[in-house]
């Protein structure tokens, strides 16, 4: 028995509930705070195959994301960050998904922003399965990373008058999923 079926993840696909879930990034800014950003159009799902193996994939609409200036966003999409233009989406393939007690989740694989791919560890949670009101069954997820975005291309800083940068090299890479079992 896989360490999905135990955790009662039957073999199947679950679609990520764009409406109830979160797809996000913080980093330290200006070396006193924390920035944060998200996207609103994404798309994913886990895979549970006959092995029972999961699988968890998603990408990200770069054009998609929110910030709290238009400006700023527009300089995210540009070649100093994103470059959505040349490179429209962020995707996310597991190599490896471990379920682990109480629901602990760890999950590896390969993430890809603005044609560069490197090897990512998410840790986190699921919780589930559950079936809501409407008789669907459910599972939640949750999960962090931390990355430095200089592997990715998002190179741009600027240096402080009393020292530091701009913007921390570290970023966290927050992801909420809401997944719907498909009938």
């Amino acid at each position: 028995m896989s360490v999905a079926t135990q955790q009662g993840i039957d073999t199947g696909t679950w679609k990520i509930d764009t409406i109830h879930s979160h797809v996000g990034f913080a980093v330290k800014h200006m070396v006193v705070s924390t920035f944060r950003g998200r996207f609103e159009d994404y798309d994913g799902s886990l895979t549970v195959g006959d092995d029972g193996a999961p699988r968890l994939t998603g990408s990200v609409d770069v054009d998609s994301i929110v910030v709290k200036d238009e400006n700023l966003a527009g300089h995210l999409k540009s070649p100093d960050f994103f470059d959505s233009a040349n490179y429209a989406q962020i995707r996310f393939q597991s190599s490896d998904v471990r379920v682990g007690e109480a629901g602990a989740l760890e999950v590896e694989g390969e993430l890809t922003i603005k044609g560069n791919s490197h090897h990512v560890s998410a840790r986190g949670s699921v919780t589930g399965p559950h079936t809501d009101i409407a008789g669907n069954d459910k599972l939640g997820v949750e999960l962090e990373a931390v990355i430095d975005r200089r592997e990715y291309g998002l190179e741009w800083n600027a240096p402080l008058p009393k020292g530091g940068f701009a913007l921390d090299n570290d970023v966290k890479l927050e992801v909420s999923l809401e997944l719907v079992r498909e009938a």
